[in-house]
């Protein structure tokens, strides 16, 4: 598959299908619901699961299929986190027996636990780019003519 990925139905018709490009009727419908939480997650990948998975889910865009991406994306909010706790306590150049200085493994870990946070919010439409692209409310108000009626509608 070449160029970008194609973005959701839902994500188009929030947007107002600015490309006008056709609409994918036959995209697969998930049930709008909060997934459940993992048990597997650490406590802060717990509370911020709390915290994203309620807002998702008053804006229309959270599915229980999305509970694996959201997961992943938790888990690395919590990683990162504790990283930063540790950055904190610790220096950031570490010399080594040999003299050389080196960076410390808790630099690493919170660079790439942050590379994929920046991954799964684009993915889940959690930065702030992918909401300015977003129209939730007062914008459109949903008739039950609208085609986004079956995504967002109740």
């Amino acid at each position: 598959m070449r160029g970008r990925k194609p973005k959701p139905t839902a994500l188009k018709l929030l947007e107002g299908n600015p490309g006008g490009r056709p609409i994918n009727h036959d995209e697969p419908k998930p049930t709008r619901s909060r997934p459940t939480c993992p048990s597997h997650l650490s406590p802060t990948a717990k509370a911020e699961w709390k915290r994203i998975a309620e807002e998702m889910e008053n804006v229309g865009l959270l599915t229980r299929i999305d509970r694996v991406a959201l997961a992943v994306y938790c888990q690395a909010y919590g990683k990162w986190v504790e990283a930063e706790r540790k950055l904190a306590e610790t220096p950031p150049l570490l010399k080594m027996p040999s003299g050389y200085i080196q960076v410390s493994p808790w630099v690493t870990i919170s660079n790439k636990q942050a590379e994929l946070m920046a991954k799964y919010m684009a993915e889940l439409g959690l930065t702030p780019s992918a909401r300015s692209r977003l129209s939730v409310s007062g914008a459109h108000t949903l008739q039950r003519d609208d085609p986004a009626w079956e995504f967002l509608g109740d």
